[in-house]
């Protein structure tokens, strides 16, 4: 039988040491300081355990009821002063007593087990955001957050069934072994003690066997599945070029790999379950002849023969679902491996111990030989140097690759400099606290990404103590006041996934409303308007013209146009700075930004 000790390779490809993910969940039921925790996991293991000895104790009454009613012992005395009436009352309480007290249990334990989740689920999303961006970029937004859904349901499952299953069910087997030695012979016990065990073992291999089996058949669902969501999504240009008859092909065979898959799945079912029946009963029915024969003999009571049955019965009944359990451990623990992985994910941005708040008095920003790559072996940013006074507008342009972007995110510290150093007020944004960094700073993207909420919460985001006030005027500065109050629900109008429901011009229009509610000295344009329209970019131009006044704003841009009255232009070319000044030197010169300029110009107008 496979060790419990390793589970299926996770996500990684690495084995997952189950008792190692176990060791990690512990702290949560018995964390230092919380007494109240500590007291709830007692009482409720206390519970339990009465549970299971008034189930054990059960049969014994059941016995003796039945004893008082056999007509060679229908005159005898009654069992501790109770007749067969009063016998059976006490079974019927005794089996209301257990169910009551595992219900109680689940009183007791389910804030402790809530509260577990609640931490471990909130300590992996806060994690989350601390990781670096390059990690985002790199995985998948809907794997992290299954993720977060499979390691937090793998932890409810181990709890409960781990902890209130497995282990009083072990247990109680224990108990019932002890009675069965004590109260008639070695051979019941060796009986119960083969059939369990071959049971145990039977259950285990076969379930192992049916892991691979599932494992394909949900290998195969996610393939169909994935396939027809790319075809629905891909609407369009499968009707573009008349390929329905395709798609439908080749979602057919998917499926048909899937219905291969799942009907071998049923076969191993069936004979999981018939083999489970076949040992149980075998067990079962040995030790009913052995009972039976007993009270041939007069050895044992009818009674007897009827404790044993109902013996039997509690063991089996549990044991029916060991395959079951079995696997759903295995995948929680899988889960939760996962879980604890992602915990222990490093940032790549941290904060230095004791780091100070940033302190903004003017704004400057600079760049002092900066060097930095994505990857080391190929260079962005090759000795960048530049400096924004503060209240100044410095645009960086350049061709596609350049570094542009970059620039921003590291201003904003997505990522660290690898060489040289970045200031704002002459203080290095590694030696600052991030939260301090990101208050003063405000960025107005290429696409302006809205949560599927209303207006009045994207609005709000930029600084949610805001007064309504404040928002209004915040809308009213962006000029999107009117067109929200001209919407049936007004400022609680939702716009859907990403905004979706908004055109591109009211959505940047809704993040620069967003910007200026945050008011930062530090303004960053990242191609705030290249994906719009050009009637919509000069509307937004001037808005974004007027957000930028009294603050120090570094705009990156593509159309040049946009950029023409900025007090300084950077020229950007393979991560070094080719040329910098004014429009109308940059023009003069006949340089790089001169090529830039004229071709745009010459696509404007063709």
């Amino acid at each position: 039988m496979r060790r419990l000790s390793k589970t299926d390779a996770n996500f990684n490809d690495a084995q997952v040491q189950g008792w190692s993910v176990i060791r990690r969940v512990v702290p949560y039921l018995w964390p230092e300081g919380q007494a109240w925790v500590k007291r709830r996991v007692v009482i409720a293991i206390a519970v339990l355990l009465l549970a299971k000895v008034i189930a054990v104790l059960t049969p014994m009454l059941y016995k003796q009821a039945v004893d008082t009613l056999a007509p060679e012992t229908a005159d005898a005395a009654t069992f501790l002063g109770f007749g067969a009436v009063g016998l059976t009352l006490a079974y019927g309480f005794s089996r209301l007593m257990t169910v009551g007290f595992q219900q109680l249990r689940d009183v007791v334990f389910t804030r402790v087990g809530q509260r577990a989740l609640r931490q471990l689920a909130g300590e992996t999303f806060t994690h989350i955001h601390r990781l670096s961006l390059r990690y985002h970029i790199n995985r998948k937004t809907g794997g992290l957050s299954r993720v977060i859904e499979r390691g937090v349901k793998g932890v409810d499952f181990l709890l409960r069934f781990l902890l209130f299953s497995i282990g009083p069910l072990v247990l109680e087997l224990l108990m019932i072994a002890v009675i069965l030695f004590f109260l008639f012979d070695v051979w019941y016990l060796t009986v119960v003690v083969v059939t369990i065990a071959l049971y145990v073992w039977f259950t285990f291999k076969v379930t192992e066997w049916r892991v691979k089996i599932r494992k394909e058949m949900n290998d195969q669902d996610t393939d169909a599945n994935q396939k027809a969501i790319d075809s629905l999504l891909n609407f369009e240009t499968v009707k573009y070029f008349g390929a329905e008859a395709w798609e439908a092909a080749r979602y057919d065979r998917a499926m048909a790999q899937y219905e291969n898959a799942a009907i071998r799945t049923n076969y191993s079912l069936g004979f999981l379950n018939f083999g489970q029946s076949l040992l149980i009963t075998s067990g079962l029915v040995a030790v009913m002849v052995m009972a039976a024969l007993g009270v041939s003999r007069g050895d044992l009571t009818v009674g007897d023969f009827v404790m044993v049955n109902a013996y039997m019965i509690q063991i089996t009944m549990p044991l029916n679902f060991l395959g079951t359990v079995y696997r759903e451990i295995r995948q929680a623990l899988i889960d939760m491996g996962d879980m604890f992985d992602l915990l222990g994910q490093p940032a790549e941005v941290k904060d230095k111990p004791d780091a100070p708040s940033l302190a903004v008095n003017g704004g400057q920003v600079e760049l002092r030989d900066v060097f930095f790559g994505y990857d080391p072996a190929r260079p962005i940013l090759k000795g960048v140097t530049l400096a924004v006074a503060p209240g100044q507008t410095v645009a960086i342009v350049g061709s596609s690759g350049s570094g542009k972007s970059t620039i921003g995110r590291l201003l904003f510290r997505f990522y660290d400099v690898a060489d040289g150093a970045l200031l704002i007020d002459g203080q290095d944004v590694r030696d600052v606290t991030q939260d301090s960094l990101h208050a003063q700073i405000g960025v107005v993207p290429q696409d302006t990404v809205l949560f599927n909420d209303t207006i009045h919460y994207n609005i709000a985001y930029g600084r949610p103590d805001a007064s309504e006030d404040e928002i209004i005027a915040a809308a009213r500065a962006a000029k999107i006041h009117d067109f929200v109050t001209s919407l049936p629900d007004g400022y609680q109008t939702a716009v859907g996934e990403r905004g979706l429901k908004l055109s591109g011009g009211e959505k940047q229009r809704v993040g620069i409303a967003r910007t200026l509610l945050k008011n930062p000295p530090i303004l960053l344009l990242d191609e705030a308007t290249s994906a719009l329209d050009t009637d919509t970019e000069r509307d937004i131009q001037a808005e974004l013209k007027a957000m930028g006044k009294g603050r120090t704003v570094i705009t990156i841009a593509h159309r040049l146009s946009t950029i023409a009255d900025a007090d300084h232009i950077v020229v950007l070319e393979d991560g070094v700075i080719v040329e910098e000044g004014r429009h109308e030197q940059l023009l003069a010169h006949s340089g790089r930004y001169a090529q830039l300029w004229n071709r745009q110009s010459e696509e404007e107008y063709a």
